[in-house]
């Protein structure tokens, strides 16, 4: 079956915007405008309405619709993703992935487990400069913190957000896997540049994630948003 498309949502987008694609994956964005969503979106896509208001609710829906298309489109089926206790997405068997969703965009990377053993997504909108220097402290690690400082005002605005984004991305692929929380100052950005970043693990996280342990990523600028991911090849 085709994913019905939520009135709040714009058609379904399979453009792949990062610089070098991954086999065995399937990404899937929509734009949506909370004022369009209808009472009978969720019921047509099989979901129940989470609580809250309006912006709560569509941007929940068109991650999910953005999730059941990807599943339709690697594997032919798709399937309504619910979530677990610890509230990770719940993919069927033989798939992984990861729901992003900000400021009316949203997305889903899902890849065939033979080929992935983690896969993260994260949407952002841009950091005005004056929140980046609030939160600095908060998003870099003290040997991050230093470089930022020393950039200029658009640097450090897009440097911010890159690493927010960058480690949330590094979060949702790591956290099904090891069960165990982890924060901005247990991962590092240490590499990045023509839409490829490298992370390192500041902290043991389970014995196969030691400290030290490097994953690799992506990143890309959609107009005022900006999209990274982090994949890790299966074993």
């Amino acid at each position: 079956m085709t994913t019905p498309l939520p009135a709040c949502c714009s058609p379904f987008d399979d453009a792949w915007p990062f610089p070098v694609a991954l086999p065995g994956t399937c990404l899937i964005s929509t734009r949506f405008d909370p004022a369009r969503l209808e009472p009978d979106d969720f019921s047509r896509l099989g979901l129940a309405p989470p609580p809250g208001v309006a912006k709560r609710q569509a941007e929940h829906l068109a991650g999910r619709a953005c999730a059941h298309q990807a599943l339709h489109r690697l594997t032919g089926r798709g399937v309504v993703v619910g979530s677990d206790s610890d509230r990770v997405p719940c993919w069927p068997a033989g798939t992984l992935g990861a729901i992003t969703h900000g400021k009316g965009w949203a997305g889903a990377l899902v890849g065939h487990a033979p080929h992935w053993q983690a896969l993260g997504l994260d949407v952002e909108y841009l950091i005005p400069l004056a929140r980046a220097d609030r939160l600095a402290g908060e998003i870099f690690s003290p040997g991050e913190l230093a470089a930022y400082q020393a950039g200029d005002a658009q640097q450090r605005s897009l440097q911010a957000t890159l690493a927010f984004s960058a480690k949330e991305s590094l979060f949702k692929a790591l956290f099904p896997l090891v069960r165990r929380r982890f924060w901005f100052h247990d991962a590092e950005l240490i590499e990045q540049g023509g839409g490829l970043i490298r992370l390192r693990l500041l902290r043991e996280l389970a014995p196969e994630w030691p400290a030290g342990r490097q994953l690799c990523g992506q990143y890309a600028r959609l107009g005022e948003h900006l999209l990274s991911l982090v994949a890790e090849p299966a074993a």
